[in-house]
């Protein structure tokens, strides 16, 4: 019998010192799967997860109840905890999920963005650049997630931003930008420059047009994943 792979959710974790609480536990998972190094499919054994964090198996277990209700774990009876495996149309409509509550934040965001917000949406973009310019898929991926973020994030509609986290944690784990060309990139973040042009200059139905192109964009950039890698179901 063939000996069982380590998981390698395992060589992510990182338990406090000095014992974690359930809450910890439930963290430092969160933050691994959504980290890019825990691929969707990834097992999660309960027993050895529970050793490294040096606590029972109860706590392990109720945290990863909360991550399969935030769409990140998924069960199995006989194949116990993974990390979730998305097929391609669950992905796509993740994706439009994401967008349409993007473009419900944005019209606020213009109108109560301050100087702080502006700057933080500029800085967040230089990143971007410089993901671009050294061909850093990773960082690309990381950066662009943040860049929405600080574009959102002034529309103060705190309820409806925490729905965009969760929707956009689901789709993390494939790592979308990880595995599409440079050339998309590139032409993606052209759209990320016009939306940010909009953004600094206050102009809400130019961002939404622009944050809408940006969108068919990426929905077309999605459909080109391979399905046959196990990156998806």
């Amino acid at each position: 019998m063939r000996p069982r792979r380590r998981s390698a959710l395992l060589e992510q974790l990182v338990a406090a010192a000095d014992g974690p609480s359930q809450q910890a536990v439930l963290d430092e998972l969160r933050r691994a799967i959504l980290a890019g190094g825990v691929p969707p499919g990834t097992s999660i054994p309960l027993a050895e997860v529970a050793d490294v964090f040096r606590v029972s198996q109860i706590p392990v277990r109720e945290a990863l109840k909360t991550l399969m209700g935030e769409g990140l774990v998924t069960h199995k009876r006989n194949s116990g905890y993974t990390v979730a495996l998305l097929t391609a149309q669950e992905l796509r409509e993740m994706y439009i999920v994401r967008e349409t509550l993007e473009s419900a934040s944005l019209l606020a965001a213009v109108a109560n963005a301050t100087d702080t917000d502006r700057a933080a949406a500029v800085a967040v973009n230089h990143l971007l650049e410089q993901a671009i310019a050294d061909d850093d898929a990773a960082a690309y991926h990381r950066q662009s997630r943040q860049f929405h973020a600080a574009l959102t994030r002034p529309s103060r509609m705190h309820r409806l931003l925490h729905m965009l986290e969760t929707a956009w944690n689901v789709t993390e784990p494939v790592q979308s930008m990880v595995h599409v060309s440079a050339a998309d990139r590139a032409q993606l973040h052209a759209d990320h420059r016009a939306m940010l042009d909009a953004f600094l200059v206050g102009d809400p139905e130019r961002l939404v047009a622009a944050s809408e192109a940006h969108a068919a964009r990426l929905n077309a950039v999605i459909a080109t994943l391979p399905t046959d890698t196990g990156l998806l179901a």
